[in-house]
C-alpha cells in the first residue's frame, strides 16, 4: 500500500473500526467499498440529495462531502446500525414512506436525527437536504409523524 493510506478509526453503528485508506477518500466510499455497508447510496456525489446521510456525532451529514479523516474518533451510524428494528423503518414500509429506496436510507437517518417527537415543522426543516424523486413527501411525513404516533402510546 501507498504511503498514502492512514490508519482511521472510529465507531461505526457502534462498533470500534479501522480502516486503512487515503485520509481524504469520501466517508461514503469507505462505508461501501471499504466496510461493506451499501445501505448508504450515492444519488448525486455532490451533497444535494441526502442519499448518502449518515449520522456522525448525533448530527445528519452528507457522507459524500466528508472526507473519512474528519470521522477519526467519531461515532457513525448508517441504516445498518438500525438493524431494520427501529420505529421509522417500519413506519416508512407502512405508511408508504418509501418507493423506489435510492432516498430511504437517508430519509430515516435524517429523521433518527431530529431526536424524539419532532414537530411537523421540524421534520420538513430536517429533511430539506432529503430529495425524494418517486413519492412526494407527504408519505414520508406522513410515516415520520404515525412513528412519532405510536412511540408516545408506549
Amino acid at each position: 500500500m501507498s504511503s498514502k493510506y492512514r490508519p482511521i478509526a472510529f465507531v461505526l453503528n457502534a462498533k470500534r473500526t479501522s480502516v486503512r485508506v487515503h485520509p481524504m477518500k469520501r466517508l461514503l466510499d469507505v462505508l461501501r467499498e471499504d466496510c461493506g455497508l451499501t445501505g448508504t447510496k450515492e444519488g448525486c456525489g455532490e451533497g444535494e440529495c441526502g442519499a448518502c446521510t449518515v449520522i456522525v456525532n448525533g448530527q445528519a451529514v452528507n457522507s459524500c462531502l466528508v472526507p473519512v479523516a474528519q470521522v477519526a474518533g467519531a461515532k457513525v451510524m448508517t441504516i445498518e446500525g438500525l438493524k431494520g428494528r427501529h420505529r421509522l423503518q417500519r413506519a416508512f414500509a407502512e405508511f408508504g414512506g418509501a418507493q423506489c429506496g435510492i432516498c430511504t436510507p437517508g430519509m430515516i437517518l435524517a429523521a433518527v436525527a431530529l431526536g424524539p417527537h419532532p414537530t411537523l415543522e421540524q421534520v420538513r426543516t430536517g429533511l430539506a437536504g432529503n430529495i425524494c424523486r418517486c413519492t412526494g413527501y407527504e408519505g414520508i411525513y406522513r410515516a415520520i409523524r404515525k412513528s412519532e404516533d405510536r412511540s408516545k402510546k408506549k
